[in-house]
């Protein structure tokens, strides 16, 4: 590269590798991302640092645990205050644009269901902040169909926003006023009440009456594209852009052709589909035992035969229109002259269970399908590779400033990949931490979701606070995570390895930020 380099990132929500041709997956097709990944450093062992969106893409940018940085769930918008990546890149004359679903702030405010969990928890919390009223509001869905919302300068390091709001059809955000623009009321078009004849067999799918050209994919795509177009004015100025896609997530409502673009008869079942669980924690039985049914919308279930590849071909096609989508903004990367100086990013925030051991979304499960994510990093200059060394989404903020020669910031819990960029069958770390919290009682438990989980080359060891139950995996001889070790008197010693690996963790990952200001 000539100069500093610019930095395309697309992301796309509650995505699976194996959701992909580069990644083994022989149904679905992604021309485009696989051309990507020909030309880019394939990291197959990529993992989490959370399990579930706000949390993770908090992670993403600021290269913290969430028990740092504090955004420990859906519900808990990232402190005004913490440091960004892109905060660093702006205070050296980066430009930095966000298109698409960011989720670092709430989007919706579902303020009853809070209440109704946390009804005797005390008025007031250990930490009161110092940030005035609404400062955590500004991707609110239901504020952006009242309001053209604009965005303070600044956006956790963030010059320019176009947001996606929410999931699937129903998205907010900016993309809401964009429909209106076009003459379009939201209200006969968006969701289920408007959705065009199809016989589902579960909520989670419906036909969407919006048409390609509205469909937020499209919006995101647009964005990005006009962005890139509007950066040959500027060579000279380096910048960083998202391309941030609120799709695949559930529900599944590919517009126009790309509902009927796969046949469900034609996609077989995981492997692992059939997992009787007779060594697992009592969610996952009560979930096997109650097949077909989902408690509610968010919630993860155990879907039927029919429902599995129903709900997947749906999240194919999904995929299918965000390739297109990705072939025609790197298109526009091309034509603006700038690709030989930018680098090319490719990842999700969390995976799916998608059928995996019979289950469905994410959630209490730590499974390879919710914990591992694709990533792809094309580097001009660099050779393309496939690294086999576990990553974690606390390295991509470092990798980014290595990569645009910026320090990093105290605190940072990541490694840059710069080194597997160089040399792709080097090892880089030899484990990866996964935090979960959640609100509600997802492991039957009788208290709120608290999860720890330790992935190294040889195991996965999973806790749960308010048991003594676990989950320890043998990945070496069981990298499908069918037998539960946890309990079993052969596997003392691995438990027991795992076990102090990760209290020992817990020191190494403790806040070193903020520093001391005097001796004392």
């Amino acid at each position: 590269m000539s100069r500093r380099p610019n930095f395309l990132i697309f992301i796309t929500d509650q995505h699976r590798p194996d959701h992909t041709g580069f990644g083994g997956n022989t149904v679905v097709r992604t021309p485009h991302l696989d051309a990507l990944a020909a030309r880019s450093v394939r990291f197959d062992r990529a993992i989490v640092a959370n399990p579930i969106c706000m949390p993770n893409r908090a992670s993403l940018v600021t290269g913290r645990l969430p028990s740092l940085h504090g955004t420990r769930y859906n519900g808990i918008s990232l402190d005004w205050s913490a440091n960004t990546f892109m905060r660093v890149l702006r205070q050296r004359d980066y430009h930095t644009a966000y298109f698409g679903k960011s989720h670092l702030q709430n989007m919706a405010e579902n303020k009853h269901v809070r209440d109704a969990i946390f009804k005797d928890a005390p008025a007031e919390d250990a930490l009161l902040s110092p940030y005035p009223e609404g400062w955590d509001d500004w991707e609110n869905a239901q504020r952006h169909r009242e309001e053209r919302v604009e965005v303070p300068p600044d956006f956790y390091g963030l010059d320019e926003v176009a947001f996606t709001s929410m999931h699937s059809d129903v998205c907010s955000g900016h993309y809401y006023q964009w429909l209106l623009e076009q003459g379009v009321d939201p209200t006969q078009l968006q969701g289920r009440s408007n959705a065009l004849p199809f016989e589902s067999t579960t909520p989670q799918i419906w036909r969407t009456a919006l048409p390609e050209e509205l469909y937020p994919t499209r919006y995101v795509t647009s964005r990005t594209v006009e962005y890139l177009s509007r950066r040959k004015s500027e060579p000279e100025v380096p910048f960083v852009a998202f391309c941030s896609y609120p799709d695949p997530h559930h529900p599944f409502t590919p517009p126009g052709r790309y509902f009927d673009m796969y046949d469900p008869k034609e996609i077989p079942l995981p492997a692992s589909f059939d997992d009787p669980h007779r060594d697992s924690l009592k969610h996952y039985q009560a979930r096997l035992a109650h097949r077909g049914k989902q408690i509610a919308f968010m919630a993860p279930f155990s879907p039927t035969e029919e429902q599995y590849r129903q709900m997947a071909a749906a999240e194919y096609g999904m995929i299918s229109m965000i390739d297109d989508g990705i072939g025609e903004v790197l298109a526009a990367l091309d034509a603006s002259g700038l690709a030989h100086d930018t680098v090319i990013i490719f990842t999700s925030d969390h995976g799916d269970m998608f059928g995996d051991h019979g289950m469905m979304l994410k959630a209490s499960m730590h499974y390879e399908g919710c914990l591992r994510v694709p990533l792809l990093i094309s580097s001009p200059g660099r050779e393309p590779g496939v690294c086999s060394s576990l990553v974690s989404t606390l390295d991509l903020a470092q990798t980014v400033l290595d990569l645009a020669d910026c320090p990093e910031y105290e605190g940072m819990q990541g490694n840059s990949l710069v080194s597997l960029l160089d040399r792709p069958e080097g090892s880089l770390r030899d484990h990866v931490l996964v935090e979960e919290d959640e609100m509600f009682d997802l492991a039957l438990l009788g208290q709120p979701l608290r999860m720890r989980t330790l992935v190294t080359e040889q195991a996965r060891l999973t806790l749960y606070r308010g048991t003594e139950e676990g989950e320890l995996y043998d990945l070496q001889s069981d990298p499908g995570e069918l037998n539960n070790l946890f309990a079993r008197r052969e596997s003392r010693a691995l438990r027991a390895h795992m076990l102090e690996r990760l209290a020992r963790l817990q020191m190494e990952y403790a806040d070193s930020s903020p520093t001391p200001k005097y001796m004392a």
